[in-house]
């Protein structure tokens, strides 16, 4: 069976009782930062489920346990030994602190030894030393015979008995000096056979030699002279004897090893997949700076104005130097505004009291009656039969404190659904104003930090490019020309705020009829790219701004959009061959190993396949972040587009999911999504939001088209109540 890294993620987490930072890499073995807190584990495909529990039991044992001390300075032992009683000693604690961990460190080291993982199968254990046979016997002590000598006990003991990392070296040098003294006398044994071997191969030639002595006595003096000369092969190689001085001290300076413990490594790193399995990555949010991503809203405002302005002052000069009568650009626009304005009073009004009445029930809900201990005088008369006789008092807890944040898509395909799309905001943003939500619109574009245009000097000023953030390997790349237009906001007066949305609403006029408009846009205010998942990543920092500001509990965040945006790449350190420093580039994220990570929750998001599911990845961690805000999205379809947009997230084998929503759309033109990465994410139609709900009708209309203007009266009027009426059970 394949084995979950996300679930071994959590399981490591849920043992380490933390939110640790867990992250499954193509590295031989396993390591723990405890600086920050990220845990590193090999890819171990090749294990079973039960081998890797006990894998990341283990690890994890190391993350609560093993300090992070640099004790060579102070213990002079090999890291080997201190490794074979660390475990033993980490691994007793876990299974203190986690009773049904002793089971599966029992049945995990039971697989590792059926498979040999220690390399003990035509081995002789008991010629092992002591260290071999202590970290068998912590280990898989259960699965095979070991017998120890009292002294050895000792130390086994000691072992067994280590509860802090200062117990853990006293017992590594005690295991290591017995280790080394047993090592030392083996040696001597070896060495006193090697010597009483060579001695006897070499005693006939010491008889030749005395047999020869007298008839050498003569050459004496010359054999003297030549004794006293070195032999020159013995200056250069040395004889049998010489040679084997050097070995010996070799071999006292070797220091003993454990090679079961060599052995469970090396088997360990083999569950490692193959070099062809590909490597995870790691990207993460940005901190992004607000000061140069947010389009402050009196800026933008200011900007619009001064546009407008400009093309009103030259067609007047224009119409003065032709000699005709100058019209106000604006009329036609700006009296649509008013008509519009007049007839979403009744859909304004019906959120109130949607609001209102959810507001007052949850209230009763939560009410409770308390006696307040002071008699009450109209029950006296009933003291034989009564024994409540005090007054009472209902106890209603206050309500929460709601803010709104709606990020609107800016982008040039909402061009034809803008105007239909502002309709909803403004529907929501006078809700807001009348029930005294505090709110903020954002905009998100790619246009508004091109260089300001100066009317006077009649030219573009320099473009800002400053970072909105410090550029690191593994962050989400937010580009410099992103920006968030705060273009409404709950913080003007009333006056200013009409005056604001007349303005948004000649941009979305002008927008859904470009070239019949008799008047354009500010540049800076152009129609941009889909920088969605840009937007959300700045939700990081501004919802929680916005909350602490208007001192909130709950918070909405609507994002209304007509489609899907790109992938976004990553940062990365790139070192090339010429050049000696390194530098930060961009690369493409390879949706088969990318993860997202958030350090600070302790959690990883698989990134998927198609553009939908990178921005839902964005909405579940900014969930999993910000618990009190609901994420609810409105997306804008033409009819032909519908089908593909809920074959996203449904088909047909969901059922009557599927049915249901096929339904609302055929009968209602909206349906509701709930299994995105937003809390609801409701799909209209934009021919229908076009739609006007007052009841017109000619005045020599037949009866036929009297029925049909008050049938479409009342569809859409019935689509505005269903969509504005789920939205508020959320928001209420």
């Amino acid at each position: 069976m394949a084995v979950k890294h996300e679930i071994k993620s959590q399981l490591a987490k849920l043992l380490a009782t933390e939110d640790l930072v867990v992250e499954h890499k193509k590295v031989p073995t396993a390591c723990f930062n405890v600086h920050t807190r990220v845990l590193t584990l090999p890819l171990w495909e090749k294990a079973s489920n039960l081998v890797y529990d006990l894998l990341v039991g283990h690890e994890v044992g190391h993350a609560l346990y093993s300090p992070d001390e640099d004790w060579s300075e102070t213990v002079k032992v090999p890291h080997q030994f201190v490794n074979v009683v660390e475990d033993a000693r980490i691994e007793k604690l876990m299974k203190r602190r986690y009773a049904g961990l002793a089971k599966t460190f029992f049945n995990g080291y039971k697989e590792l030894n059926e498979d040999d993982f220690f390399q003990i199968a035509d081995e002789d254990v008991e010629s092992f030393n002591l260290a071999d046979r202590s970290n068998l016997y912590f280990k898989i002590g259960n699965f095979i015979t070991l017998d120890f000598k009292p002294e050895e006990q000792e130390i086994i003991n000691l072992i067994g008995a280590c509860e802090s990392f200062a117990d853990t070296l006293i017992a590594a040098e005690e295991l290591y000096k017995y280790c080394k003294k047993e090592q030392e006398q083996q040696q001597k044994v070896s060495d006193f056979d090697t010597h009483e071997t060579q001695g006897n191969s070499q005693s006939p030639a010491n008889q030749n030699v005395e047999t020869n002595n007298s008839s050498s006595e003569q050459d004496g003096e010359s054999n003297n002279s030549q004794e006293n000369q070195p032999d020159p092969e013995q200056s250069q190689g040395g004889t049998a004897q010489g040679d084997q001085t050097p070995v010996s001290s070799t071999a006292d300076k070797e220091e003993p090893e454990v090679r079961t413990a060599d052995s469970l490594e090396d088997k360990i790193r083999d569950l490692v997949g193959n070099e062809s399995s590909y490597e995870n990555i790691y990207v993460e949010v940005p901190q992004v700076n607000l000061d140069t991503i947010i389009g402050k809203n009196s800026e933008v405002h200011q900007d619009i104005d001064k546009s407008f302005d400009h093309q009103q002052k030259i067609h007047i000069e224009h119409a003065n130097d032709r000699g005709f009568t100058p019209v106000n650009l604006y009329k036609e626009s700006d009296l649509e505004f008013k008509k519009f304005k007049s007839s979403a009073q009744k859909e304004v009004n019906y959120l109130v009291k949607e609001f209102e009445c959810r507001k007052a029930a949850d209230q009763y809900a939560r009410a409770s009656t308390a006696r307040t201990g002071i008699l009450d005088c109209t029950k006296l008369h009933t003291y034989k039969y009564n024994e409540d006789l005090f007054k009472k008092v209902s106890v209603i807890p206050d309500g929460k404190n709601h803010g709104l944040v709606f990020v609107l898509d800016w982008s040039g395909s909402m061009s034809d659904v803008m105007l239909d799309t502002c309709k909803q905001l403004f529907n929501l943003v006078w809700f807001c104003k009348k029930v005294s939500i505090p709110f903020e619109v954002y905009a998100f574009t790619s246009e508004w930090r091109r260089g300001e245009y100066d009317y006077e000097k009649e030219r573009y000023l320099a473009a800002d490019r400053t970072p909105h953030y410090q550029k690191k390997d593994g962050l989400l790349v937010v580009d410099e020309t992103f920006s968030m237009m705060n273009i409404l906001t709950s913080k003007v007066s009333g006056k200013e705020l009409e005056h604001q949305m007349l303005n948004i609403w000649r941009l979305a006029s002008c927008f859904s009829n470009t070239y019949g408009s008799s008047y354009t846009y500010p540049n800076r205010l152009s129609l941009s790219g889909t920088p969605l998942n840009e937007a959300l990543i700045t939700l990081h920092q501004i919802l929680p701004k916005f909350q602490k500001e208007n001192k909130l509990q709950k918070v909405q965040c609507i994002v209304l959009t007509d489609g899907e945006a790109n992938q976004l790449v990553r940062h990365k350190e790139v070192q090339r061959p010429h050049q000696k420093e390194s530098y930060i580039g961009n690369g493409y994220i390879d949706p088969m190993s990318t993860f997202l990570r958030d350090r600070k929750l302790g959690t990883t998001y698989k990134i998927g396949y198609r553009y939908h599911e990178f921005t839902d990845v964005l909405l579940r961690n900014l969930k999993d972040k910000f618990s009190n805000t609901n994420f609810i999205g409105i997306r804008v379809l033409e009819s032909r587009n519908a089908s593909r947009f809920i074959g996203l997230y449904h088909s047909i084998n969901d059922g009557k999911v599927y049915d249901k929503i096929q339904s609302d759309w055929k009968k209602l033109k909206s349906f509701t999504i709930t299994n995105s990465g937003y809390d609801a994410y409701f799909g209209m139609s934009a021919t229908a939001l076009s739609q006007d709900s007052e009841f017109e009708v000619a005045e020599d209309a037949t009866k036929s088209q009297i029925k049909s203007a008050f049938v479409k009266s009342l569809k859409t009027k019935k689509l505005n109540k269903k969509v504005l009426g789920e939205f508020i059970s959320l928001v209420a």
